[in-house]
């Protein structure tokens, strides 16, 4: 019996680790840099296949940016502490900020508003589907998108 798919949220700086640096890195990193024990913890628990928001925090822009998967689970990398490996999956839609997420009754109970100071947050499915929903999905999700031809004629095509 397989384990079930786990959702998190990984939080960067980025004027440290941005999503264009994911991107433009051939979207595989190492996610290290977590020091506090929870964080740890939760890094420890994260699974390959499982999906991770890319969360940039800091003073101008709290918000959710893209979608990683996790492509090598913890390993320790010679220091004290443990890191994994992630794959960008795709960018948001459209970003969702950290102000609209509090203002969302669904996600009240959400680990992010409750222990803000975390890097690594699990992210229950339910929370999951809603920032997806708030962000409108995201590249490479195998949501339908409608497009329009330069004739205005309605078509759907698959997101990559």
């Amino acid at each position: 019996m397989s384990e079930e798919k786990q959702y998190w949220l990984l939080k960067t700086e980025p004027g440290e680790w941005s999503w264009e640096d994911q991107a433009a890195n051939g979207g595989i990193t190492k996610w290290d840099g977590v020091k506090n024990k929870q964080a740890q913890k939760h890094l420890k628990s994260v699974k390959l296949g499982d999906l991770c928001f890319f969360y940039h925090s800091g003073a101008k822009a709290r918000r959710v940016v893209g979608v990683v998967t996790v492509v090598r689970e913890w390993y320790s990398d010679g220091g004290d502490d443990g890191v994994v490996d992630v794959k960008a999956v795709g960018e948001m839609r459209r970003p969702v900020d950290l102000k609209e997420m509090k203002g969302e009754k669904g996600l009240k109970g959400f680990a992010l508003l409750r222990q803000p100071r975390l890097s690594v947050v699990p992210v229950p499915e339910d929370v999951w589907i809603r920032v997806c929903d708030l962000g409108g999905g995201y590249q490479g999700d195998g949501i339908v998108l409608e497009s329009h031809d330069s004739d205005g004629e309605s078509g759907e095509e698959e997101d990559d």
